[in-house]
């Protein structure tokens, strides 16, 4: 394990949990979007992870049958992508709107206001929880090195 492995691997949570924040934020911001360039209402997007791992290898201790094992160690987080996602859109009767089809229903991105706030909550605890443990490898690397000095 690299000496400064912990701060990688909290430094990719919080990138990818700062863009999980911002697309969510976009969500919200196009709720009652009807009309996009590429045609019908706004389509509610989502960030797509994949662990990270790490390409060095380091040794488990021995098994009960007396060989080590090897395994490799995570290395954080990356973003594989931002999809649309697939649901439908939710159609409301509003003949005087001027999306509304023939019969006078609109067809209003597939935004439940309520699941993007819990999504935004758990992406700010997420990202809180990054940067405590990026204050805390710091503490540690500081008290390690403190301790080398004496």
């Amino acid at each position: 394990m690299r000496l400064f492995s912990d701060f990688e691997i909290s430094g990719s949570g919080l990138t990818a949990q700062r863009l999980r924040m911002d697309v969510i934020a976009n969500n919200i911001a196009n709720v009652n979007t009807t009309r996009t360039a590429e045609g019908g209402p706004y389509r509610r997007q989502r960030v797509v992870f994949e662990p990270r791992r790490e390409e060095a290898q380091f040794l488990l201790p021995t098994s009960p049958s007396g060989a080590q094992q090897a395994s490799s160690g995570g290395a954080g987080v990356h973003v594989v992508g931002i999809s649309d996602d697939p649901a439908a859109p939710k159609m409301v009767y509003d003949p005087g709107h001027p999306d509304a089809d023939a019969r006078g229903y609109v067809a209003m991105p597939n935004i439940q206001l309520v699941n993007e706030m819990v999504d935004m909550i758990s992406a700010t605890r997420a990202y809180e929880a990054n940067a405590a443990a990026i204050s805390s490898a710091k503490t540690m690397d500081s008290a390690a090195l403190q301790i080398g000095k004496g």
